[in-house]
């Protein structure tokens, strides 16, 4: 079973190493990628190059925990980088196997805005990541049928078919944001200990997001 986490990782920080480690852990995947893309259809383009946000993910994940490695199809391919074909490209790969697309709760919320966001059950799963606090599943009034008609609460049915179901899971709540991380450099603050040391050096050398 494949976990995919895609994201701008602009940088990548503790947040995101974190919730990846136990959604690997949580679900017992075989791996969980993660995936940079290169053109966010639904955000401001990001601060650094996309050889820059690989360079950091490549730095953050050497000698990491097995199983967590990085995806650059979206990287190679030109144009916006919409999840639906980053999902059917890993579908032809994958045959029966199970994958997982795994999304925090913000972007979760925002997929009626995504490109044929309806048919990504049609390739993977839907894992979202969830504050501990947040005691029952919260879909939005546009996402409430489409949730209702897929979702399943035990995290086993995901091993029994490739595609199709939506499922919740608890993380811990770790309050980084990339934004914040690039705010405090622009600031001239330290971002020491909100994102791995070697990411760190990357940034300070090729002196990213500072004034």
């Amino acid at each position: 079973m494949i976990g995919i986490y895609g994201g701008t990782f602009d940088p990548v920080h503790y947040g995101h190493l974190r919730t990846g480690l136990e959604v690997k852990e949580a679900l017992g995947l075989d791996e969980l990628r993660f995936l940079p893309c290169r053109e966010p259809p639904h955000r401001a383009v990001p601060g650094a190059t996309p050889e820059q946000r690989l360079a950091m993910l490549k730095l953050a994940l050497t000698g990491a925990e097995p199983g967590l490695r990085v995806d650059t199809r979206e990287l190679e391919r030109p144009g916006p980088s919409y999840m639906i074909d980053t999902l059917a490209s890993l579908r032809a790969e994958s045959a029966g196997r199970p994958l997982c697309l795994v999304l925090g709760i913000d972007a979760f919320r925002g997929l009626p805005a995504w490109h044929r966001w309806q048919e990504l059950t049609e390739f993977a799963h839907v894992v979202v990541m969830r504050r501990p606090d947040v005691e029952a599943d919260e879909p939005d009034a546009g996402l409430e049928d489409w949730v209702n008609r897929h979702v399943t609460r035990c995290g086993e049915d995901l091993r029994r078919r490739p595609a199709g179901l939506v499922h919740f899971i608890r993380v811990s709540q770790i309050a980084i944001s990339a934004t914040a991380v690039r705010a405090l450099v622009h600031a001239g603050g330290n971002p020491r200990y909100l994102l791995p040391d070697s990411v760190l050096d990357y940034m300070r050398e090729q002196r990213l997001y500072q004034n």
